[in-house]
C-alpha cells in the first residue's frame, strides 16, 4: 500500500508561472489594497472594482502554465497516495495533471451565487459580467473566500492531514490562519518537508527544510522521498 503523502502549497507554488505572491508585493495585489478587492464589504462598496480586479487576475491565469514544481508533485503519484491542499486559486496543479487537488480559498475560474454559496459555476472563458445570475437570480459574484469569509474546506483538509504519513509544505509563509493550523493535525512524529525560499519564522517539530523555490525544492523533495520507500 502507499504511503499517504500530503502537500500544502501556498502562492509560491505558483510564483515560477509568473503569478505574484502577496508577500512579495508588501501587502498588495497589483497596487490593491486588499481591503478594497479581497473583503466582503468591498464587494458591497464597490463591486465593479472586485470584479475587473479577479478579471484582470483570470485573464493573467489563462496566459500562464505549470512550472517545474507541478509537475513534479504529478510524478510523485507514482509512488504515492498524494492529495494536495492548496491555499492558491489557481487551477496550475489540476492542469499540470494532479489527480487529488482540495482549494481552501476558493478557484478563480469558477463564480458563485452572491446570495447561495452553494451554487457555484464554472467560469466561460476569463471575464465574469455584471448580469450574470444564478438560478436564484441574484449576481454571480468571484468564487473567492475573502478576508472575513469562513473557510468551508477546513473541515475536508484537517482529516487529510491527520491521516498523512508524510506531510510537505510548499510556498507559504504559514502564517495565513485557518491553513497555517493545519500542521497541528499531523500525527505527532509524521515527518514534514518545508519548501521555501526563506525559513518559516514559525516553529515546526520533526521538520526538515529544502531552502529553495518550487521547481528546485520539489527536485530535491523527490530525492529524499526516495529513502521513504
Amino acid at each position: 500500500m502507499k504511503k499517504k503523502l500530503v502537500i500544502l502549497s501556498g502562492a509560491g507554488m505558483s510564483q515560477e508561472s509568473g503569478i505574484r505572491t502577496f508577500r512579495d508585493m508588501d501587502g498588495l495585489w497589483e497596487e490593491y489594497d486588499v481591503n478594497d478587492v479581497a473583503t466582503p464589504e468591498a464587494w458591497e462598496r464597490n463591486p465593479e472594482l472586485v470584479m475587473k480586479f479577479y478579471n484582470d487576475r483570470r485573464k493573467q491565469l489563462y496566459e500562464a502554465e505549470p512550472n517545474a514544481g507541478h509537475r513534479g508533485l504529478v510524478d510523485l503519484e507514482k509512488d504515492f497516495e498524494v492529495q494536495i491542499i492548496t491555499q492558491n486559486i489557481d487551477d496550475l496543479h489540476e492542469r499540470a495533471g494532479s489527480k487529488k487537488v482540495l482549494h481552501l480559498h476558493g478557484e478563480l475560474k469558477k463564480a458563485r451565487s452572491s446570495v447561495d454559496e452553494s451554487l457555484i459555476y464554472d467560469i466561460d472563458g476569463w471575464e465574469l459580467k455584471f448580469g450574470e445570475l444564478c438560478a436564484k437570480g441574484s449576481q454571480l459574484r468571484p468564487y473567492i473566500v475573502w478576508f472575513g469569509e469562513a473557510v468551508p474546506n477546513m473541515d475536508l483538509a484537517i482529516p487529510m492531514v491527520e491521516s498523512a504519513d508524510l506531510l510537505v509544505v510548499i510556498g507559504t509563509s504559514l502564517n495565513v490562519y485557518p491553513a497555517a493550523g493545519l500542521l497541528n493535525y499531523a500525527k505527532r512524529g509524521t515527518p514534514i518537508y518545508v519548501i521555501d525560499p526563506e525559513r518559516p519564522t514559525v516553529f515546526i517539530r520533526n521538520v526538515l527544510y529544502i531552502v529553495e523555490k518550487a521547481g528546485k525544492g520539489v527536485e530535491i523533495l523527490k530525492e529524499k522521498l526516495k529513502e521513504q520507500l
